[in-house]
C-alpha cells in the first residue's frame, strides 16, 4: 500500500510540477514577477520565499497546481511594479507563458521515453496464437504462429504496438492493410481487412482481442513453484515441485488446463494426481471461491514455474544517446496524435464516454505500472504526461487552451476580449469541466 501511495504521489506530483514550472520560467524570462508556484491545492503543508519574493508552496491535495504571478486584474499593483504584471506584457509574451505549461509536459514525456530506451526495450514479438471467428482479422488467412508486421502502414514489433495502432482505428471504416510474416517461411504476406465503424459505441477491455488476435503464449508445464499458505492447496497437501498429472482423471499438459479446471469449479471438491519425485500422490482439492465480473470463479493458492521463453520470441531494442532522444520524440508525437484524434472521435460519438477515466482509474494503473516495474511505471507517467498536455490544451476556458483562444482573437483584433465576455466563458467552462470530472469519476466507481 505504502508503495502504491507513493507510485501515485511521484507521478502527479512530477507532473503537476513540470507543468507548473514551464509556466514559471517563461515567465520569469518574461519579466513578470511570480507570487506563488504552488503544487498541489488546499492548505500549504511546506512553504518557502525564495529571493525574487516568490512563495513556493507543498500543498496537501495533490491533484493540480498553479502559478500566481503579478496582474492588475486580481489587485491593485504599485506603479513600480506594474512593468511586472502580466497583463502588461504582449500578447505574445501571454501566449508564451501560457502555452509553456502543456509545452513543458510534451518535453517530459519526451525525457521520459528517451530514458525507457536507453534502458533498452525488451517486449513479446505480436506472434499470434489464434485467431477467433466473426472479428475483423479472421477476414484473414493468417494462422497461429504467424507474426504481425505492420497494421495500416504502421509498423509494430510489440503487442504494445499493436494496441496502440488498434487504438488509432476505433471509429474507422474503410479498408487497412494487414502485413504478417508466415510461420516458417522467409516470406511476407499482405491481406485486406475491410473496417465498418469499428467499436463505435463500445468500451472494449481489450483491443487486441477485439480485433480477432490471441497472442501466442508458450505452453506453461503444470509444474508447481509455490503453494500459498492457508490456501486450498496447502489444504489438500501440495508442495513445490509437484507435476500435475491429471484432474478429474482428465490427462493434464499445460498449466491453462489447470486454472481453467480450477476456476470453473468454486468449492466443489477435484481429484487431483501430482508426480512428486518417483511416486504418483492422489490428493483431493477444494477450491476456495472468490467472485470476478459477477460470478464466482475457483482458486487453490498455487503458483507456477514459470516457462523459458524462446528468443525468437523476444524482441530487444537498444539505442544510444541520439536514438534514444528520436525515440522519445516520435513516441511522443504518436501519443500526443493518439490522444488529440481520441478526444475527436468522442465529440463526434465514435468513442463511448464511458472511455473518460478520473482520479480513481489513474490511481489503479499507477499503482498496476508500479508493481510491473520501472520501465512500465515510465511509459506511464509519459502517456500521462502527454494527457495532461493535451487536455490543457482544448480550448475549454480555464484550461491553458481557453486563455489561448482568448489571446489568440487578442491578437487578431489588437484589442482583448471584453472582460464581461471572458467571466460569462469561464463560469460556462468551469461547469463544462466539472460535467466532465463528475462523468469520469462515475466511470471509476463503475469500473469498481
Amino acid at each position: 500500500m505504502i508503495l502504491n501511495i507513493l507510485s501515485i504521489i511521484v507521478a502527479l506530483g512530477l507532473l503537476i510540477t513540470f507543468h507548473e514550472f514551464g509556466h514559471f520560467f517563461v515567465a520569469r524570462r518574461c519579466g513578470v514577477k511570480v507570487l506563488r508556484f504552488s503544487v498541489g491545492f488546499g492548505k500549504p503543508i511546506y512553504r518557502y520565499v525564495g529571493k525574487t519574493g516568490t512563495e513556493y508552496t507543498l500543498a496537501m491535495i495533490p491533484l493540480g497546481g498553479y502559478v500566481r504571478m503579478l496582474d492588475e486584474r486580481e489587485g491593485n499593483v504599485p506603479e513600480a511594479l506594474r512593468s511586472q504584471a502580466f497583463n502588461t506584457k504582449t500578447v505574445w509574451q501571454r501566449i508564451a507563458i501560457v502555452a509553456a505549461g502543456p509545452i513543458a509536459n510534451f518535453i517530459l514525456a519526451i525525457i521520459i521515453y528517451a530514458l525507457v530506451a536507453l534502458l533498452g526495450i525488451q517486449s513479446l514479438a505480436p506472434k499470434v496464437g489464434d485467431v477467433a471467428a466473426n472479428t475483423p482479422l479472421a477476414q484473414t488467412q493468417i494462422q497461429a504462429g504467424d507474426e504481425l508486421i505492420s497494421i495500416a502502414d504502421q509498423a509494430v514489433v510489440s503487442w504494445e504496438d499493436v494496441n496502440l495502432v488498434l487504438a488509432g482505428l476505433i471509429g474507422k471504416t474503410g479498408t487497412i492493410i494487414v502485413r504478417y510474416q508466415v510461420d516458417g517461411r522467409d516470406y511476407q504476406q499482405e491481406e485486406a481487412v475491410r473496417l465498418d465503424r469499428w467499436l463505435v459505441g463500445e468500451e472494449p477491455n481489450n483491443l487486441i482481442q477485439a480485433f480477432g488476435v490471441v497472442p501466442w503464449r508458450p505452453d506453461v508445464l503444470p509444474i508447481i513453484a509455490q503453494v500459498v499458505e492457508d490456501g486450498a492447496a496447502a489444504s489438500a497437501g501440495f508442495q513445490a515441485n509437484d507435476r500435475i498429472l491429471s484432474v478429474n482423471e482428465q490427462s493434464i499438459s499445460n498449466w491453462q488446463q489447470v486454472v481453467a479446471l480450477v476456476q470453473a469449479s468454486p468449492n466443489k471438491a477435484l481429484d487431483v494426481e501430482v508426480q512428486r519425485g518417483q511416486d504418483v500422490v492422489k490428493l483431493l482439492l477444494l477450491p476456495k471461491s472468490t467472485e470476478q465480473n459477477g460470478k464466482l470463479i475457483g482458486y487453490a493458492g498455487l503458483a507456477v514455474v514459470p516457462p523459458q521463453l524462446d528468443e525468437s520470441a523476444v524482441r530487444e531494442r537498444h539505442y544510444g544517446p541520439f536514438e534514444a532522444i528520436s525515440y522519445g520524440v516520435e513516441q511522443t508525437f504518436k501519443m500526443v496524435s493518439l490522444t488529440v484524434s481520441s478526444v475527436g472521435k468522442m465529440l463526434q460519438g465514435l468513442i463511448s464516454v464511458d472511455n473518460l477515466s478520473g482520479p480513481i482509474t489513474i490511481a489503479k494503473v499507477a499503482s498496476a505500472s508500479a508493481d510491473s516495474g520501472l520501465q512500465s511505471f515510465l511509459k506511464f507517467m509519459a502517456y500521462l504526461s502527454v494527457s495532461l498536455g493535451v487536455l490543457n490544451l482544448l480550448p475549454i476556458p480555464m484550461l491553458d487552451g481557453g486563455h489561448l483562444v482568448f489571446f489568440g482573437i487578442e491578437a487578431i483584433r489588437r484589442k482583448p476580449v471584453s472582460e464581461k465576455i471572458q467571466a460569462m466563458a469561464y463560469r460556462v467552462g468551469a461547469s463544462l469541466l466539472f460535467a466532465l470530472m463528475a462523468v469520469a469519476i462515475f466511470n471509476d466507481i463503475a469500473r469498481l
